[in-house]
């Protein structure tokens, strides 16, 4: 298992550059906590489930989740915890790290 820690960076850009140095082009994120200042997040919408809805919501978030590293394409899935005892969740677009930190724990097929 790997430790991706992201600091003063945004998150998903980070997790592929950091799994692509490390050689790893397919593998599980088994764990994802932190905290972002701002995220983007989809969904789908009731009618068509090959549509993504994305919204971008510019708060502070705590943050968990996992996903998958395929072919080199890091994809996550994540729930956002936001004043109000609020959860927001769905396929994680972007997240900016910049007060926090966030780890991201992957285990990788390769080799």
């Amino acid at each position: 298992m790997v430790v991706i820690e992201v600091r003063n960076s945004e998150l998903m850009e980070t997790v592929t550059q950091e799994a692509k140095r490390l050689g790893i082009t397919g593998g599980a994120i088994v764990s994802l906590i932190g905290a972002a200042d701002s995220f983007a997040i989809s969904t789908m919408p009731k009618h068509d489930a090959t549509e993504d809805v994305i919204t971008d919501y510019c708060l502070p978030a705590e943050m968990t989740g996992t996903g998958e590293i395929v072919g080199g394409t890091v994809h996550i899935h994540a729930v956002m915890a936001v004043e109000g005892d609020r959860a927001i969740a769905g396929h994680l677009h972007r997240a900016e790290i910049r007060t926090f930190f966030a780890r991201a724990y992957v285990i990788s097929r390769d080799p």
